[in-house]
């Protein structure tokens, strides 16, 4: 097997969004930040009230799917579908934006901890248009696996074999295989996992430090790989905590505005006009 080596690793930009909220941008500062079929990732995390207590109010999308993973709070999410949903510690929100949704992500807690992840993955130019959908993932049906040297791996999106065991996440497209893993290392350990050669992918430590092809990596930097299929993983002295983003490229334009990720200027002015004239959804 072939190990995948970093070929590009960058810090986490921090910035605002919503209505104030505080965050890291892992994936998606620019254009020529993104991983296809990957548009963006925010990581926040904060003890302070302040940084979150404000919110994401109601806002729209059109052509992608928003993955969010909670790993501390409490948040609820609204839609023009009537969905609520409440994500607590360990759940999973899969939204299809597809022609267009209008909802909020509002905070239910004033104090403590606020943490996780919102990943924005793309749809192909013929699925951008289809109807709106929702899902709520309770943190109970994510399947997990021990790992042989200590820690454990939480599988969002996808299928992996892990020493034998087949592992089968909630979230499924087969038009990107979307493969989003939560991997736990205990220190100084190492984790090999078979990682098909056409998918694109990407590591982010977001807790301690992870050695690849013997370099490295601080945690809150995004870690893209070469080709490959099998990435090993190395944890330091103090463990470490990683997230794995994989997918099938779309190969295609990607032209974005705002909430908006269409094929062609043209598709983003409709998109803002439809919005507008209270059409979008």
């Amino acid at each position: 097997m072939s190990s995948r080596t970093p070929i590009q690793h960058y810090p986490a930009q921090e910035t605002r969004d919503g209505a104030g909220v505080r965050l890291k941008r892992a994936l998606g500062q620019g254009p020529d930040q993104r991983m296809d079929p990957y548009l963006m990732m925010d990581n926040f995390s904060s003890m302070d009230a302040a940084d979150y207590i404000a919110g994401f109010p109601d806002h729209p999308h059109r052509g992608f799917e928003t993955i969010t993973y909670m790993l501390d709070g409490h948040m609820l999410h609204r839609d023009h579908m009537g969905n609520e949903g409440h994500l607590g510690p360990g759940d999973v929100q899969w939204m299809t934006a597809g022609r267009g949704v209008i909802h909020s992500e509002m905070p239910r807690q004033e104090a403590g901890r606020m943490r996780g992840f919102q990943i924005w993955l793309n749809l192909p130019a013929a699925l951008k248009m289809q109807p709106a959908r929702y899902r709520d993932i309770p943190a109970a049906s994510l399947p997990r696996a021990a790992l042989d040297a200590g820690g454990e791996l939480i599988l969002l999106a996808g299928e992996l074999e892990l020493a034998g065991q087949p592992l089968s996440g909630p979230i499924h497209s087969p038009h990107t295989q979307p493969l989003i893993a939560d991997i736990r290392l205990a220190p100084n350990t190492q984790l090999a996992l078979p990682l098909a050669a056409e998918l694109s992918a990407l590591v982010y430590p977001f807790e301690g430090e992870v050695r690849l092809a013997g370099q490295t990596m601080a945690a809150e930097h995004t870690v893209l790989l070469g080709e490959g299929d099998e990435l090993m993983l190395e944890a330091g002295e103090q463990g470490a905590r990683v997230l794995l983003l994989a997918g099938r490229p779309l190969a295609e334009p990607v032209v974005q505005y705002g909430p908006f990720v269409m094929n062609s200027v043209a598709e983003i002015e409709q998109a803002i006009m439809d919005y507008r004239a209270g059409k979008l959804v």
